[in-house]
């Protein structure tokens, strides 16, 4: 039997209805809201865990005092010359690092250790949504490939920071990653983003 002209219009413009809920459903501009809103709480810092100021560092030993001369180039530090006695061999000299009035303002203070704490500079942000395919679950779950990278501030954006501390130019030129993205009412919910190039998103 054919079809109807009416039938027909209503058999297209119900496909054409299905496809635009379809399409709001996999609207990769939310996928990429909800990865933002993610992100947010999670902070960039320079040390995988937190340190403490004031500090002293021996001036012949590059691995300890090229992150803090650094931070002092950036402003975030204050550095002075001293010299520090030795049982019985002498003296040798040494630098002792200190919070600028700009770092202590730029100083995220860890509650649990008095003295202690991160220069942070940002959380993660998603750059582009490069791919997104549907789950088992249907049109509600989604599994989304992205990249994201963190925008740098001024003083972290140096040459001098950028070779003393290499995750910072990584975490700025951003990483592919992935995530499970799944529908709950009008949201998109992350779970098990994961860095393509990394075992964490965040940190050092």
């Amino acid at each position: 039997m054919r079809a109807t002209p009416f039938a027909a219009f209503f058999t297209i413009g119900a496909l054409a209805l299905a496809a635009g809920c379809h399409s709001k459903l996999v609207d990769k501009q939310e996928f990429r809201s909800a990865l933002d809103s993610y992100y947010a709480s999670q902070q960039n810092c320079l040390w995988a865990s937190p340190i403490k100021f004031p500090a002293q560092a021996d001036t012949n030993n590059d691995d300890q005092t090229r992150g803090f001369d650094a931070l002092v180039d950036a402003g975030m530090l204050q550095r002075a010359s001293a010299e520090k006695k030795r049982f019985l061999i002498g003296s040798k000299q040494v630098n002792n690092y200190d919070l600028s009035a700009q770092g202590r303002s730029n100083w995220t203070p860890d509650a649990s250790q008095p003295g202690y704490g991160n220069f942070c500079f940002g959380h993660p942000q998603v750059t582009s949504i490069d791919s997104f395919n549907p789950n088992e679950g249907g049109a509600v779950q989604y599994s989304v490939n992205y990249h994201y990278g963190v925008s740098l501030p001024d003083w972290a954006n140096t040459p001098e920071m950028k070779t003393a501390f290499p995750s910072v130019t990584a975490q700025a030129n951003g990483a592919p990653a992935s995530a499970t993205l799944i529908k709950n009412g009008d949201a998109w919910q992350v779970q098990n983003a994961t860095s393509v190039s990394a075992s964490s998103s965040t940190g050092q």
